[in-house]
């Protein structure tokens, strides 16, 4: 019998999902996010989910030609562009579409000897100060691109720093959106905006949008503090397990390495076939919620490598064979991921490929 630990992922969820960002932005053409091997539920069912989306966008280039070997035949864009000269001889043999964030992208343009056409997408920094050139250095950059004989279309991309809080003091979402407009007015090409949470929460940036590039809202999760459920979004990555062992203990007795958990009284703990190298966060703390044969519940304890324990008190007949979900169908991943300090992305993005994964189409 193989270890019960299971990832279901839910082909019709990814289906339904983005149908979701096509009516939120209805005008705009939707580059599907799959990067991280499509937030760790894999290219080949990312593809299958996302098939009526416009285009794929992803860092990697050889993620890019997996794609292309799979037989997709739309637009691909690679975000982050090229990381080295070699890297545009890919570029043309898949067609690839690249974002353009700085000169030393430009000068690989320029050096590369290709033919094209390539369609390129300069990344504007309106805020986040991660990638990208300054507003008043497009002008030059756009020139400079127009320039180049393999150079095909020209699009603008910017990427919000909150657009989960918009008003959030550091980066107004309306500031970016100003200095955007600003820098790209009477630029001809395509403009992209709005990763998901700009995508769910902020119309009005639609505005502005040709394409638009739904990341984590796909998979069925927010980056926000509203339920990805309350946006109409399902679950796409189930983590489920077995309860394998269980243990009696009493008021003061401990549970797991470095004894974090003490108990105040008789407790039943059970044992469940899941640990850190599955990629369950260790830094869960106790009060981590789980669900137990359809119960909420809770981790106790410290993660360990290949288990973790839970607290079966009140849940009448729970005890080895009983069924876990560690997140998705009951239980938002997103729920654990704040209850463990981090984000819905890092969970689904450190699936280990040791997990069993199976997948689900209900059409």
């Amino acid at each position: 019998m193989s270890r019960p630990l299971l990832a279901t992922i839910d082909i019709s969820a990814l289906r339904h999902n983005l149908a979701v960002a096509r009516r939120c932005a209805p005008q705009s053409k939707i580059w599907a996010v799959v990067k991280a091997n499509a937030y760790g539920h894999g290219l080949t069912r990312g593809m299958r989910g996302f098939a009526d989306a416009d285009g794929m966008a992803l860092i990697e280039i050889e993620g890019a030609a997996r794609l292309r070997e799979l037989g997709w035949q739309k637009t691909i864009l690679l975000l982050e562009g090229v990381f080295e000269l070699a890297d545009m001889q890919a570029v043309a043999q898949h067609r690839l579409d690249i974002a353009i964030h700085c000169d030393e992208q430009i000068r690989m343009l320029e050096e590369s000897g290709v033919r094209g056409p390539v369609d390129v997408h300069v990344k504007l920094n309106t805020g986040m100060n991660r990638l990208g050139f300054r507003p008043q250095a497009l002008p030059a950059a756009y020139a400079q691109l127009r320039a180049i004989p393999a150079v095909g279309r020209i699009g603008m991309l910017t990427h919000f720093a909150n657009a989960e809080d918009a008003a959030n003091a550091g980066m107004p979402l309306a500031e970016q959106l100003a200095r955007f407009a600003r820098a790209t007015e009477g630029l001809d090409g395509p403009r992209s905006l709005s990763n998901s949470a700009g995508i769910l929460l902020h119309p009005e940036a639609q505005a502005l949008a040709d394409w638009i590039r739904p990341g984590v809202m796909l998979y069925g999760a927010t980056p926000g503090a509203r339920s990805a459920e309350g946006f109409g979004l399902r679950p796409a990555m189930s983590l489920t397990s077995r309860i394998i062992g269980v243990q009696q203990i009493a008021a003061g007795d401990a549970v797991g390495y470095g004894s974090r958990f003490i108990a105040n009284g008789p407790m039943t703990v059970g044992v469940v076939a899941c640990g850190y190298a599955d990629g369950y966060p260790r830094h869960a703390p106790s009060g981590t919620p789980v669900l137990v044969d359809g119960v909420r519940s809770r981790l106790l304890g410290t993660v360990s490598m290949d288990m973790l324990s839970v607290d079966l008190s009140g849940i009448p007949g729970a005890g080895i064979g009983s069924a876990v979900t560690l997140w998705g169908d009951g239980l938002p991943i997103d729920e654990v991921a704040n209850a463990a300090g981090t984000v819905g992305y890092e969970l689904m993005c450190a699936l280990a490929q040791r997990v069993r994964v199976v997948e689900r189409d209900d059409g």
